[in-house]
């Protein structure tokens, strides 16, 4: 299969593991950029990533998820349109994000590329089929699903996942990403917003699971931050379709 699919990796301190996902993504049927972008790192993940066969660009800084998967993006637009590109394929890649823990699973995120392959879909979201938890109480999960489900009318099952796969049109559809991490979270509503086809696709990936300690408290606090913003900033918007779905509801039912 010609190659397609851009892979893109956002990563922060992942050396014990950014190495075997870069290899396991690069697996992937027609997976033939690899990309991992370093969001201010203070370990060996740069050179681990590096060594392993991504092409690594770093940020000084951590500027967070939304920033990284940017970046990255662009890498991938430059790196399949360049000289000595990976891919001599007039049609931009396809862009799948995957989460730099995701180890040797990794190698099974292909089936996420098939809907957008197809044409059935312009974004797919996984669905790990095996979850695993250790800690925390599903506050922001609920937060995420319940506003998405408030802006769209939609809630999908996994709202936060991060294994995405995407058209290069519907990425740049979606710019700039809400920032940090309400990155999916805004993404989800941006794209069903503007009348875009996502689809949710069962996977057997797993990651590292978060703890209960105040370092995965605190992550916690910065996710439902980050999501809590990105729900904020599209409020006007969610009112509007709010009134729209309740005024098309009464039209149906003939109620006043």
């Amino acid at each position: 299969m010609p190659g397609d699919l851009g892979v893109v990796i956002p990563a922060k301190n992942e050396a014990d593991r950014i190495a075997a996902t870069v290899r396991a993504a690069a697996s992937i049927p027609g997976a033939d950029i690899v990309v991992v972008v370093d969001d201010g790192s203070t370990d060996g993940t740069a050179a681990a990533a590096a060594a392993a066969g991504a092409r690594v660009v770093r940020h000084a800084r951590n500027r967070g998820k939304a920033a990284a998967l940017e970046t990255g993006a662009e890498i991938v637009r430059l790196l399949e349109s360049g000289p000595g590109s990976a891919s001599a394929a007039a049609v931009p890649h396809h862009l799948l994000f995957l989460d730099a823990d995701l180890g040797e699973s990794a190698a099974q995120a292909g089936p996420l590329a098939e809907p957008v392959r197809r044409g059935t879909a312009d974004m797919t979201i996984a669905v790990f089929s095996d979850r695993v938890r250790r800690g925390g109480f599903g506050f922001v999960t609920a937060a995420s699903g319940s506003g998405i489900a408030r802006a769209t009318g939609w809630r999908p099952a996994q709202p936060l996942n991060g294994q995405r796969c995407l058209t290069r049109a519907a990425f740049e559809a979606a710019l700039p990403l809400a920032a940090g991490w309400g990155a999916e979270t805004g993404l989800t509503i941006d794209l069903i917003r503007q009348g875009m086809r996502i689809t949710e696709v069962e996977v057997p990936l797993a990651h590292r699971a978060t703890g209960n300690d105040w370092r995965s408290q605190l992550h916690r606090a910065r996710q439902l931050a980050g999501v809590a913003r990105a729900l904020a900033m599209r409020e006007p918007a969610t009112r509007r379709a709010r009134r729209v779905r309740v005024r098309a509801r009464k039209a149906r039912t003939g109620s006043g």
